[in-house]
C-alpha cells in the first residue's frame, strides 16, 4: 500500500527558490513576522494564564513557518490537525493518570502515532503533548491554546504572502530597461 505523505514535502508548484535568494536584509524582514506573532501569544498568554510552557512549541512553529513556509510540514492544515491533537491528547492523558513522566510519554507516543496516521507531521506538537501532559495547576488552557495557534495559522498566510511579494518586487525591480527606438 503506497500512500503519498504530503506533509513530508515541499508544497508543489511552490516558488522555493526565491527564499535561497534573500539578502540579509529581506531575511531579518521575513523573520520580524514570526518575531511579532510569538511576542503576540507572549502577551496573551501572560494576561490569561500562567502556564507559559503550554505556549512555547508555537514559537518552534513559528521559526518552522519563517524558514520555510512552502514546506507540508507547515501547512495550516498540518499545523492546526498536528497542534490540536496534540494538545487534546496532552491534556486527556493528564486527566486520565495526572502529571508526570507516564504521562508524558504516553501523550508523545500517541501524538506522534496519530501525526503519523494523519498525515499531519510537524515536528513541534510533539513539545505541545509533553507540555498539555506535564502542565501544573487546575487551569485548562485548550481554549486559550486554540486561539494562539489561529495566530500562529496566521503567520502562514503572511509569510507565504510576504515571500511572493519580496519574488514579485525582485522581479520587478531587476528587469533590463526597454529601449525605445521610435
Amino acid at each position: 500500500m503506497s500512500q503519498e505523505r504530503t506533509s513530508l514535502k515541499p508544497i508543489e508548484g511552490a516558488a522555493r527558490e526565491m527564499r535561497r535568494r534573500l539578502s540579509l536584509r529581506q531575511e531579518f524582514i521575513l523573520a520580524l513576522l514570526p518575531t511579532i506573532t510569538v511576542l503576540m501569544v507572549f502577551l496573551l498568554v501572560e494576561i490569561f494564564t500562567q502556564q507559559r510552557l503550554l505556549f512555547a512549541s508555537l514559537a518552534s512553529s513559528a521559526f518552522l513557518i519563517y524558514l520555510d513556509p512552502y514546506h507540508g510540514t507547515n501547512t495550516i492544515r498540518t499545523l492546526v490537525v498536528a497542534q490540536m491533537l496534540a494538545a487534546s491528547t496532552g491534556l486527556a492523558i493528564y486527566l486520565f493518570l495526572g502529571p508526570g513522566y507516564l504521562s508524558g510519554g504516553s501523550a508523545m507516543i500517541v501524538t506522534i502515532v496519530m501525526m503519523i496516521l494523519l498525515d499531519t507531521m510537524h515536528p513541534p506538537a510533539v513539545s505541545t503533548s509533553l507540555s498539555f501532559a506535564f502542565r501544573a495547576g487546575d487551569i485548562s488552557n485548550l481554549a486559550l491554546f486554540g486561539l494562539t495557534l489561529a495566530m500562529t495559522t496566521v503567520l502562514i498566510i503572511l509569510e507565504q504572502g510576504g515571500l511572493s511579494l519580496l519574488a514579485y518586487y525582485t522581479k520587478n525591480t531587476n528587469r533590463p530597461e526597454t529601449e525605445d527606438h521610435s
